[in-house]
């Protein structure tokens, strides 16, 4: 193999593609209904599911969807709204308004589509009465910084929430909402992913008051007396505005891995999935995989070489410093970090979504020369991780990887190379 980053590139590719919204859409149409079609959702993938339903539904439809900037897709009769992800603005909360007016007043004969992926929590700021954006900003700053798993800051998400924790398909009742979900969420509860807009789940405010403990959460007083009142309870999943709702998991990171290691089959090379649900501090999980990759490289155990390790999940980063980077690019500093001067190794951490935090990279490349190729960049690559400055440090050595936006969000990738 001459060429390893290009290899790597491939299994992301194959992995993106394997969630592709047209084929996975097309899969999982509705039957038409006697009335109106609204299609709604929110995501970072949710342009492309909208422009790929367009092409795959033959009826007439009405729609409006909400997506981070840049990240929009042409569509003729779905309206696409931007707005910021993974801090509210105000564009998010003019598109959650108009989403819950756009879904007012069906009836019985109508039919919803819900088109949603990983980052609709973050689009769809809709704050309780006696709520502000600045407070739901609050919480979603606290939760980045809090170190907590996607489920717990979804739970405490929709319980200060109008439209989250499936208050959105609510709204739409008596119409039936058929919700078509790309899961960005470990374990793939739909319920979780985008904080559950149109599907209600079974965690409740005790739960999100014991999340907020477990995690030292500080919040507006404002915020904490709404969750601590009974006006933050969110609909049960046993509501019978929900009865006859369908919901369809399109896409995940598990059909993705075994898209990945598919195509590095197809490429000669044997390929491992440790787990599609991996969660945990960035660095920790990226310290326990350059072991595992160590122990191959130089024992052939507990897999022969070469292999492709990969795995997938969501860890989490708990802020130590106000550095630049996201949870792929602090995996990797920590693995890079594991496996510094052992040959044989390459690896690609990155979001399938094509955004790792808030630059434009999606991950970043590592091999065993990493670590002093940013030394020799004026890089310490220790004092990098210990700054939460991940993609500063893979910035100065090259090894960004910035495929732009891919359509789709089916969790990290974790792709590992022992040659």
């Amino acid at each position: 193999m001459t060429d390893p980053e290009a290899f790597l590139t491939s299994i992301f590719n194959a992995a993106v593609a394997a969630a592709d919204p047209e084929k996975t859409i097309r899969n999982h149409l509705p039957a038409k209904p006697k009335g109106r079609t609204i299609v709604i959702g929110a995501g970072k993938g949710s342009a492309q599911m909208a422009a790929a339903f367009e092409k795959v539904w033959d009826g007439p439809i009405d729609g409006l969807v909400v997506t981070r900037y840049g990240y929009g897709a042409k569509c003729e009769r779905i309206e696409i709204i931007e707005a910021a992800h993974p801090v509210p603005d105000a564009a998010g909360l003019e598109a959650s308004r108009r989403l819950l007016e756009k879904v007012r007043g069906l009836t019985s004969d109508d039919l919803v589509v819900a088109l949603i992926s990983g980052g609709g929590s973050a689009l769809l700021p809709s704050p309780a009465p006696g709520l502000t954006l600045a407070d739901e900003i609050a919480v979603n700053e606290a939760l980045l910084a809090s170190g907590a798993p996607i489920a717990a800051m979804n739970t405490i998400r929709k319980h200060v929430s109008t439209i989250k924790g499936g208050r959105l398909a609510a709204a739409a009742h008596p119409a039936r909402v058929v919700s078509l979900v790309v899961s960005d969420i470990p374990g793939d509860n739909p319920a979780l992913v985008a904080s559950g807009p149109t599907v209600p789940d079974s965690g409740n405010r005790e739960d999100a008051l014991a999340a907020i403990a477990v995690y030292n959460m500080k919040f507006p007083a404002s915020v904490t007396a709404h969750i601590n009142s009974h006006a933050a309870e969110a609909p049960r999943p046993n509501d019978p505005r929900f009865a006859g709702n369908e919901v369809h998991l399109i896409a995940s990171a598990g059909v993705s891995l075994e898209a990945a290691a598919a195509e590095a089959k197809r490429q000669g090379i044997e390929a491992v999935i440790l787990s599609d649900s991996i969660e945990g501090e960035a660095r920790e999980v990226g310290a326990v995989h350059a072991a595992i990759a160590r122990e191959v490289a130089t024992h052939n155990r507990p897999f022969a070489k070469p292999v492709l390790i990969l795995s997938g999940g969501e860890t989490t980063v708990t802020l130590r410093a106000k550095g630049k980077g996201g949870r792929n690019s602090e995996f990797l500093l920590a693995f890079a970090l594991g496996i510094n001067g052992v040959d044989g190794i390459h690896a690609l951490a990155a979001d399938t979504d094509g955004i790792d935090g808030s630059e434009n990279n999606a991950g970043a490349f590592a091999d065993g020369s990493t670590v002093s190729r940013m030394r020799a960049a004026g890089v310490d690559a220790k004092a990098m991780l210990a700054g939460n400055n991940a993609w500063t440090a893979f910035n100065a050595a090259g090894d960004l990887f910035v495929p732009g936006p891919t359509g789709t969000n089916v969790n990290d990738l974790r792709a590992i190379l022992v040659r």
